[in-house]
């Protein structure tokens, strides 16, 4: 699918939050937000105000995906069992990345946090 930024956040975080980590990290990894190709989370946070926001803002759809397949997902960098105490999956921005990017995925930028949300950026 091309460049996927994985997104993780807890309930109600804001998009102002939501953005500015996802351009730190869309920086870090000297990308501009234009070649992403879609957003991606745990199923359970679509319906997230803050993370919507962003998709609508960015123009990009938001994949989500169940806790179940993102616990499947090898390649992961950054497992948390926090995360997996409330997801079901021990990881969500790195997960949700690497699935929506597709076969053959790997993460260019790994889990960087905020204080209420993580993100990772993967391409294939």
């Amino acid at each position: 699918m091309g460049l996927v930024l994985g997104l993780g956040c807890r309930q109600d975080c804001s998009l102002d939050e939501l953005a500015e980590l996802a351009l730190g990290v869309l920086q870090e990894a000297q990308c501009d937000r234009t070649a992403l190709t879609a957003l991606a989370t745990v199923a359970s946070r679509l319906e997230e105000r803050g993370l919507r926001a962003l998709a609508q803002r960015w123009q990009l759809p938001l994949h989500g995906f169940t806790a179940e397949r993102l616990a499947q997902e090898r390649g992961i960098t950054a497992a948390s069992d926090l995360v997996l105490q409330y997801t079901g999956s021990p990881s969500v921005a790195e997960a949700a990345a690497l699935v929506a990017a597709g076969e053959g995925a790997r993460l260019l930028v790994s889990k960087r946090k905020s204080a209420a949300a993580t993100a990772a950026l993967a391409y294939a």
